[in-house]
């Protein structure tokens, strides 16, 4: 009868405290607003495109699919591929969302009653006078054998368990976040490496071509030399031109080099154990749809983990503030003891305790010199950080959009004005050619036209493979790929 009643006695402020649980003190989170413009400026880009962009509503968490198959290049697949299952720094980030996961799931712990089993003895001996014995009393040691379970749960009076859980759910997210925009820069980091070797091959086979008509004209001039049709002058610059050519030639492969080199990083090899072979760059011809600029702050994850970490600093502010209140912790303990490991399990040996073996079952801070304020000044100071971090990000955002939009746009422009260019100066060549041979001008002219042609292609190879990266660049600034939106 008499555990019974302690059983009601003990059971009525677990009672109490559940009633208690909802009285939470932390802030409710609200995401703070964001100026966000009704349209892109440069969203004429592709009109049509973004038109069924606005009809799609996309989230962080989508999947992107594989956006760089819309430049249809299977060794740029490939690429990707072993990048994915390879790297380096994607790996690193897989396992910090798994260690923040378990940090969410070491939260959520604490919403439950923590059990524990043990099983000993101790052997000790009391002085006289703390059993009250006259100094010459016999006070030999006793054994006590102890088998018993404990139990102890704290009742989350003012919310201060569910707001860390809150923050690490939070943590767990941005974790998640960010390595989704780690794997997104990685594909770029990859797509834009692969472009730029593509363009250095293109260069490359331009000084190719630029040496062998170079030294067929040198050939052609010193065999007019040798006729006595022209001077040494004229051997001698072709002999300047051609080693030039040459020299410019070394100096490309050196830069594929170093772009092999770093892509090979990207993959999770050595350098020495990747070799990518040489192909020309074929012009990009793909429209991006700009979309609302509402959808950005939804499909960007770098956005998504600055949000996540705001909620994750509110949710500190509850914690911090539930240490102003009092703290309610339940516990107990049933088992048995005996001092004969025989009688341990004996119904006459059991024993029970109900609350706390020392100090209290509820707590309440009075005077800690201004630690807990403290605490809840620097939780909203971080929570205010983050807020600034959030809207800069959005900001860094709409920047990286609009200039991806505007750099497509002209670079469109520009590319129709250079191959206007590269016809012209190929002309220029020829004509200038057939002037040499029927001797109306010099042949510095033809050096010269030639040289012009070489700068005017190298100039579109180069505009070629900047709009190969602006695309990407731009996949990046809009958060991925759009295969998947219905």
């Amino acid at each position: 009868m008499a555990m019974t009643t302690s059983f009601r006695n003990f059971l009525l402020p677990t009672l109490l405290a559940g009633l208690l649980a909802g009285c939470a003190v932390g802030p409710d989170y609200h995401r703070p607003s964001v100026e966000t413009p009704a349209a892109f400026k440069e969203a004429s880009l592709s009109p049509q495109a973004a038109q069924r962009w606005k009809a799609a509503q996309p989230s962080d968490a989508m999947a992107r699919g594989k956006w760089w198959t819309i430049f249809d290049d299977a060794d740029l697949d490939a690429l990707q591929e072993q990048a994915a299952e390879a790297n380096q720094d994607l790996k690193a980030a897989a396992a910090r969302v798994a260690q923040a996961r378990a940090l969410q799931r070491g939260a959520r712990s604490e919403r439950l009653p923590h059990v524990d089993a043990g099983f000993g003895a101790t052997r000790q001996r009391a002085s006289n006078a703390a059993q009250g014995l006259s100094p010459e009393a016999s006070n030999p040691p006793a054994t006590l054998w102890r088998a018993q379970a404990g139990i102890s749960y704290e009742a989350d009076l003012f919310g201060r368990i569910a707001s860390t859980v809150d923050a690490a759910t939070a943590d767990a997210q941005q974790s998640a976040a960010l390595f989704r925009s780690m794997q997104l820069a990685l594909q770029a980091d990859v797509a834009q490496a692969y472009f730029l070797i593509r363009r250095l091959d293109t260069e490359q086979m331009l000084y190719r071509g630029t040496v062998d008509l170079r030294g067929k004209a040198l050939d052609l001039v010193e065999r007019r030399y040798a006729q006595g049709d022209i001077g040494e002058l004229d051997v001698a610059r072709a002999k300047s031109e051609l080693a030039a050519a040459r020299s410019e030639s070394l100096g490309i492969a050196r830069q594929r080099s170093v772009a092999e080199h770093a892509l090979a990083i990207l993959l999770g090899k050595t350098p020495a154990d990747f070799t990518l072979p040489s192909h020309a760059l074929e012009r990009v011809a793909v429209g991006i749809p700009a979309g609302l600029p509402s959808s950005l702050l939804e499909r960007r994850p770098d956005i998504a983990a600055a949000e996540r970490a705001m909620a994750a600093a509110n949710a500190r502010i509850g914690a911090a503030r539930a240490a102003f209140f009092p703290r309610l912790s339940l516990t107990g303990a049933l088992g048995y003891e005996s001092s004969q490991l025989g009688d341990l399990l004996q119904w006459s040996s059991r024993t029970f305790l109900l609350g706390p073996l020392v100090g209290t079952m509820l707590s309440l801070p009075i005077f800690d010199g201004g630690q807990r304020q403290a605490g809840l000044d620097l939780a909203r100071a971080r929570y205010e950080e983050d807020v600034a971090v959030y809207r800069q990000t959005v900001l860094s955002a709409f920047r990286e959009v609009e200039d991806g939009l505007s750099s497509l746009r002209i670079l469109g422009e520009q590319t129709d004005v250079q191959d206007a260019a590269v016809q012209s100066a190929a002309r220029a060549a020829r004509l200038s050619q057939i002037q040499y041979r029927e001797g109306s001008v010099s042949y510095l002219d033809v050096i010269d036209a030639d040289r012009v042609v070489l700068q005017q292609r190298r100039a579109a190879v180069r505009l070629d493979g900047e709009r190969a990266r602006t695309v990407v660049e731009l996949i990046r600034a809009i958060g991925g790929g759009w295969d998947e939106m219905g």
